[in-house]
């Protein structure tokens, strides 16, 4: 057990309800290890956590205490489905955990296994899948409030080990290819919060979940295929594969919810990690209305992104002598970029932000508040953006 004490006065004139939540939210974050798999942990999470306040304060500050509470144990949950190893969370088994996570806070659950995905034609989200024996899923999660104005879409990159197909990776660095599913922890785990918040947008999150493998079934470098929209692809690279079951599930989403923004999470190039570092996110809209609510949530809870340009003659890059597009710029540079520009062809009108987390969504080290593995970023930033609208 641990009693934090809690001001009587914040000096130099500091809003004392972000005291308080920076005391609970520092806590609850730092309480976390991930040790599922160690038969002996030296280091224990609190049972409990007190801040110590006059009646007042207890009574003002309860509700921000719950609401840190929900978050911070959102984050934990996220964190817990990225560092977990990618032979416990194929396709199949990542899909019933989040669904047994979202039935547990009444949230509606849908699941398009690949028989539906094939009459659908998710044409993207199958060829990535196709080189595993696990099947790949799209998982649709939905907060549905009776009264709500505005529908809320969040995208989430659920390659649940990502072996770059055929395009092989090399071997540094492999093991913490079970980190690819980062986007798609953040959005499941912002969901399940939101249940609880109850905030009165209605919020869809969709998990296009899959594994990218090697095999006699596996797509080729030059193959063709055709998205859920019918847009052509060419294959360029078979490691650009988190922006194609990306581009199948946001144009789903748009199709089926119309919502009125949609945002994409994803870990999905390494290029932004070289332009950004490991610790800030990469942003991309061309929607100034969303940069702006999405910087603000950034600032709000230091989840830190950086707005990044989306130049339309970039979008040469990405031409294809054979297809409507290649999914591979014709260039090594600027990848986060153009990874981008790919993506904004399956939303069409529709107000839309790219999240590229590939830097924050892991830790090998580890922080003050994060031990190695998954970081949990986004919930926060997310769950926010959705409680701020």
């Amino acid at each position: 057990e641990l009693v934090l004490a809690t001001p009587a006065a914040t000096p130099l004139g500091m809003d004392k309800a972000c005291v308080f939540n920076a005391l609970a939210e520092g806590a609850l974050l730092a309480n976390h290890r991930f040790d599922a798999y160690r038969a002996d942990s030296k280091k224990k999470p609190l049972k409990k956590i007190l801040l110590d306040a006059s009646a007042g304060d207890v009574k003002r500050f309860q509700p921000l205490a719950t609401q840190v509470a929900i978050v911070s144990a959102a984050v934990h949950l996220a964190r817990e489905w990225v560092s977990m190893p990618a032979n416990d969370k194929r396709p199949e088994q990542l899909t019933d955990q989040m669904v047994k996570a979202a039935r547990k806070v009444k949230l509606k659950v849908q699941v398009i296994k690949e028989t539906a995905l094939k009459q659908k034609k998710f044409g993207a989200l199958l060829a990535v899948g196709q080189g595993s024996s696990d099947a790949p899923r799209l998982v649709v999660l939905s907060h549905n409030p009776p009264k709500a104005t505005q529908t809320i879409a969040l995208v989430g990159k659920g390659v649940t080990f990502d072996t770059g197909g055929i395009n092989l990776k090399p071997s540094s660095g492999l093991a913490d290819m079970k980190m690819d599913m980062g986007g798609a922890a953040a959005v499941a785990a912002t969901l399940v919060a939101v249940a609880q918040l109850k905030p009165k947008a209605r919020v869809i999150g969709l998990l296009p979940l899959a594994e990218n493998m090697p095999s006699g079934e596996a797509i080729r470098p030059g193959d063709i295929i055709t998205a859920y929209n019918g847009k052509t692809i060419e294959i360029g690279n078979t490691d650009a594969e988190g922006r194609l079951i990306l581009a199948d599930a946001m144009a789903y989403a748009i199709d089926t919810f119309k919502p009125d923004a949609i945002i994409d999470m994803a870990t999905l190039t390494g290029a932004c990690v070289v332009a950004l570092g490991e610790k800030l996110a990469g942003l991309f809209t061309p929607n100034q209305e969303l940069e702006d609510a999405l910087m603000a949530a950034s600032r709000h809870t230091d989840e830190r992104c950086w707005p990044l340009p989306m130049p339309d003659d970039y979008k040469e890059l990405l031409k294809s002598d054979f297809a409507d597009t290649s999914n591979m710029g014709s260039t090594r540079y600027g990848g986060a970029i153009t990874a981008a520009l790919f993506l904004q062809q399956f939303v069409g009108d529709t107000p839309w932000a790219h999240i590229d987390i590939a830097g924050p969504a892991y830790g090998k080290k580890g922080g003050a508040y994060c031990g190695p593995g998954g970081t949990g970023f986004g919930v926060r930033l997310l769950t926010d953006f959705i409680m701020n609208l």
